[in-house]
């Protein structure tokens, strides 16, 4: 298994692509440490990983709070004793709004989840992955990281920045054995999506239609690349955005 003995942390896992991931990681053999705000939502994953005998221990913070942060870690660390992996996944968006059209609290609040949250929980980990000399960090942007159009003036931002994160801290980090990758998913079928679907909203059927294939991604499609690259078998690969996207990202 890719990932077996690994501690994992996974941010946002009540629904959608931190569930994915979290119950591919667990299949692959890792322990797994779930959060959200989301009690109800991560109660779930927790028993889907259970029914099929993984180790995990839910933990429901809000990552924007500093102390909230650490005492997350803590509790991961007195539980196993390492943390090997950190998926920072947790995001959200205000629908596709152009910048006029986005409120100063709504900025905010998306730069302090999708940002600040990442930097908190990362410093958090950083001081024991690199006591031992090694640790990954996988950093869930999106192709809105590296592209426009695929999501609101605030969102986009946040990801770019997080792709930039990304890069900074392996180049700080790479020589005392950090690993940080930005995985940079296209339009996948995840609850937020599908309801944007469902509504044929006119920038969700603009997206599908510039996928080559004109499919949306599956979360597990997600997931299973994430637990690649969090495994041993991607060592080399450090300090980039990783598309999968169907060449969603390419028309």
């Amino acid at each position: 298994m890719l990932l077996q003995e690994k501690v994992a942390l996974i941010t946002g896992a009540a629904s959608g692509l931190g569930r994915a991931q979290a119950i591919e990681y667990a299949k692959e053999g890792a322990k797994v440490i779930l959060n959200d705000v989301n009690a109800e939502g991560l109660a779930e994953t927790e028993k889907l990983i259970k029914d099929n005998n993984g180790t995990v221990l839910s933990i429901v913070a809000d990552i924007s709070k500093k102390g909230a942060v650490q005492n997350m870690v803590n509790k991961a660390l007195e539980e196993f004793g390492t943390v090997d992996i950190c998926v920072n996944n947790a995001a959200i968006l205000a629908d596709f709004k152009a910048s006029l059209d986005i409120s100063e609290d709504e900025w905010d609040r998306i730069m302090t989840v999708n940002v600040k949250a990442v930097y908190l929980l990362t410093n958090a980990l950083l001081p024991h992955m690199l006591e031992k000399g090694k640790g990954t960090f996988i950093n869930v942007a999106s192709i809105g990281g590296t592209i426009a159009g695929v999501g609101d003036a605030a969102y986009i931002t946040s990801k770019h920045a997080l792709v930039g994160y990304t890069k900074q801290l392996a180049f700080n980090y790479a020589k005392d054995g950090i690993r940080a990758v930005s995985l940079c998913p296209g339009l996948t079928d995840t609850p937020m999506v599908r309801y944007a679907i469902d509504q044929q909203h006119p920038a969700v059927v603009r997206q599908i239609a510039s996928i080559p294939s004109e499919r949306i991604g599956r979360s597990e499609d997600v997931a299973y690349f994430s637990a690649y690259l969090a495994s041993d078998r991607a060592q080399h690969i450090n300090g980039v955005e990783m598309k999968i996207d169907g060449g969603q990202s390419i028309g």
